[in-house]
């Protein structure tokens, strides 16, 4: 692929934007935007003192977006919070995931990052009572068709995402991180046992640090829908450049993906986090990872599928091959997430059925 998007080297080397043109910076903030990441590179811009050198124009969207994501925040302070009152006596362990555990954590994953969700995992057995809890306090399913509703609660592992009916926000609860009809099954009972309270808010805890950089590569390497690959890129780029400091975090990070059947998910994420964003890992611990690694013809196929399709979806970002590149991933989804009869039938509902129900 011989696209070299501005918006990979705003990540890759900031301090080169002060130079762009004004063209140059239209199509990057264009770019951005598409990936979800414009407050993004307001951040990184200005922790290194550069946003004054921004000429007006792009430097007054920077602002904007930044405000917009200094809102979201906020937003997942305040529904974290009424999450924790409306589940406080259902007396199970809540576990935040993805980006509400980041801002609650204060990692610097979660600034400048915008939020369309908040995503908890509680135990199996509890999602009745943490269900109905959310329902008492005005949060209500919204697949309402019968198949989707067996769908989810049969094979997936999360109830319907269940949206609140004056807010509008939306939670997603799961009780693992991967389907159970899937071909691996990380045990979420080694999650929770591993998850870590966070200081001032009883009752809610984060995944541990290797655990949690694990989620976000299974999520990203598992999930067909990548219009924010990049965006879970940087998540990710981020998480390694923050835990990276931890003196057992790179040994534990590989050993743990074999405990937890991710061996092949966190080689993809080290494998394009280094390439796409040049994410510094320890040579040792890239060798390590290499028990994930897939056949040489495999990985030739995917390097070539996910370095177009981790791109934004802008026009600059693509070439002739990188809609086939979404539509195979998106296939290789489904098959990663069900076994082929299953997989037969939900797909023959989803085309023939489902429409004519509608």
């Amino acid at each position: 692929m011989n696209l070299h998007p501005l918006v990979l080297q705003a990540f890759r080397q900031p301090g080169s934007l002060i130079s762009l043109s004004l063209a140059d910076w239209d199509l990057l903030l264009r770019q951005a935007r598409h990936a979800n990441l414009l407050a993004r590179l307001h951040v990184l811009l200005d922790e290194r003192g550069l946003l004054e050198q921004v000429p007006p124009q792009p430097r007054e969207h920077l602002e904007w977006s930044h405000a917009i994501a200094e809102r979201h925040t906020q937003a997942v302070h305040w529904e974290v919070t009424l999450i924790r009152k409306a589940l406080a006596k259902v007396g199970v362990p809540v576990i935040l995931l993805k980006g509400a555990a980041y801002v609650m954590a204060n990692l610097p994953s979660a600034r400048g990052r915008l939020f369309s969700d908040i995503d908890i995992m509680v135990p199996k057995n509890s999602l009745n009572a943490v269900e109905a809890a959310l329902m008492l306090h005005g949060w209500a399913a919204t697949h309402h068709d019968a198949y989707d509703q067996r769908y989810y609660r049969t094979w997936m592992h999360e109830l319907p995402p269940m949206r609140h009916v004056k807010r509008s926000t939306v939670i997603d609860v799961h009780h693992a991180i991967l389907p159970e009809t899937a071909s691996i099954h990380p045990d979420p009972e080694k999650l929770r046992a591993a998850a870590c309270a966070l200081d001032g808010h009883d009752g809610l805890r984060v995944l541990a640090p290797a655990d949690m950089v694990l989620h976000s590569a299974a999520h990203l390497f598992h999930d067909g829908e990548l219009e924010n690959g990049l965006r879970d890129l940087v998540d990710i780029d981020s998480l390694l450049r923050h835990f990276g400091g931890l003196p057992s975090f790179w040994p534990e990070l590989v050993e743990r993906a074999r405990e937890l059947e991710l061996t092949r998910p966190l080689f993809y994420a080290l494998r394009y986090a280094a390439h796409i964003l040049h994410t510094p890992i320890p040579s040792d611990t890239m060798e390590a990872a290499g028990v994930g690694r897939p056949n040489r013809p495999t990985l030739a196929l995917m390097d070539s599928l996910f370095t177009r399709a981790l791109m934004p979806v802008h026009p600059s970002c693509s070439d002739a091959l990188t809609g086939g590149a979404r539509w195979m991933l998106y296939g290789r989804a489904n098959w990663l997430r069900m076994p082929p009869l299953l997989l037969a039938r939900h797909l023959f509902h989803k085309a023939f059925i489902s429409p004519k129900a509608e």
